[in-house]
């Protein structure tokens, strides 16, 4: 996906990019991509170690608010 403008496929208006924000703790960070099915943890929530995480680029429409996700590797 190249960082260019983007037109929504929906209205085909243009599409600003941002990222989700999740909130747990206290703590604020960008979504992630993680690869595989969860796994359940005691102590985290989910078990993460071992496994590849991406972070998640989303983009929004200007006119209509649709939502398109991206986990892109460096």
């Amino acid at each position: 996906m190249p960082d260019r403008a983007l037109q929504c496929p929906k209205c085909g208006r243009p599409m600003d990019a941002g990222y989700v924000l999740d909130v747990t703790h206290g703590a604020m960070a960008q979504s992630s991509w993680v690869e595989g099915e969860p796994e359940r943890s005691f102590w985290t929530g989910l078990k993460v170690k071992g496994h590849q995480r991406l972070p998640v680029l989303t983009y929004r429409c200007t006119g209509c608010g649709y939502l398109e996700s991206y986990a892109r590797e460096a």
